[in-house]
């Protein structure tokens, strides 16, 4: 099998310190989290961005600080920013990131309950989104939190709204109202994707580990972090996201995987 990426990410739009101290608003804070599932063998880290009191901001500059100091203290790391942002926010807020040329950016492929509320993303939105895309040259992480949302963007794909071959895809599941973290699951995914794409699955809550093993079993490649789960295991919450990292070069070495750094995993991606 190819190289295990690991993907870290490490504070996302909704969970908060009071869910778990470790978890992180402020730049500083960002960059410890960051270097820590780096350190750990995290090839990638994927960014969304708070305020110092922990608001969800998609504000440009907010990033570029965060982007730049994570790329400082993790020579060489993968920086795949969300263009996902936090329910409620307009496609014209989300986009801000796209516009600093990161090599690589999230884009979501379908609206989804999500908890109690709706993750919309509407065609015209998707259509926007694929061709900032394909103007600034970004690689996107086709994020799939339903079975839906993939054959939506293959045939985007196919009409050339969205950046075609290779695809890099992470199938989300678990959310609350979405596809369940099941192996039947991730199974059927894995089998529609196109020949010469990769793929990511990121569990959420409770699915996030069965996930992990299933993901480094089956080949593809697996995301953890404060944003999908905060325990290493039941009622012991992990102190950083780091702790997240170990847990998965640990399955991957009983698992007889061997972890790419992030130069490995540019070339898995199709990036260099």
């Amino acid at each position: 099998m190819e190289k295990l990426i690991i993907t870290a990410a490490i504070c996302g739009a909704e969970v908060t310190k009071e869910h778990n101290p470790a978890v992180p608003y402020t730049v500083e804070e960002m960059v410890r989290e960051a270097k820590s599932a780096y350190d750990a063998g995290a090839a990638v880290i994927h960014v969304h961005v708070r305020e110092d009191d922990g608001t969800p901001t998609q504000d440009r500059e907010r990033f570029r600080v965060v982007l730049d100091a994570i790329k400082e203290a993790c020579p060489g790391v993968i920086l795949i920013p969300s263009t996902g942002g936090a329910t409620g926010m307009t496609p014209e807020e989300r986009l801000q990131p796209t516009e600093l040329m990161p090599e690589m950016a999230t884009l979501d492929c379908g609206t989804c309950n999500f908890g109690d509320d709706i993750f919309v993303n509407d065609m015209p939105t998707m259509r926007a989104f694929g061709q900032r895309m394909i103007e600034n040259h970004i690689k996107p992480e086709y994020e799939c939190f339903e079975i839906g949302h993939l054959d939506t963007v293959l045939d985007m794909a196919r009409r050339g709204q969205v950046p075609g071959a290779p695809m890099q895809f992470n199938f989300v599941l678990g959310v609350q109202g979405c596809t369940p973290a099941t192996v039947g699951n991730l199974d059927y995914l894995v089998k529609q994707i196109p020949a010469g794409s990769t793929w990511t699955v990121t569990g959420i809550g409770r699915g996030a580990w069965p996930m992990v093993a299933a993901g480094i079993v089956m080949g593809g490649n697996v995301r953890v972090g404060f944003e999908d789960n905060i325990y290493l295991e039941r009622g012991r919450k992990a102190a950083s996201n780091g702790e997240l990292v170990e847990k998965v070069v640990a399955l991957a070495k009983l698992l007889g995987r061997e972890i790419a750094t992030p130069d490995e995993a540019r070339v898995l991606l199709s990036l260099k």
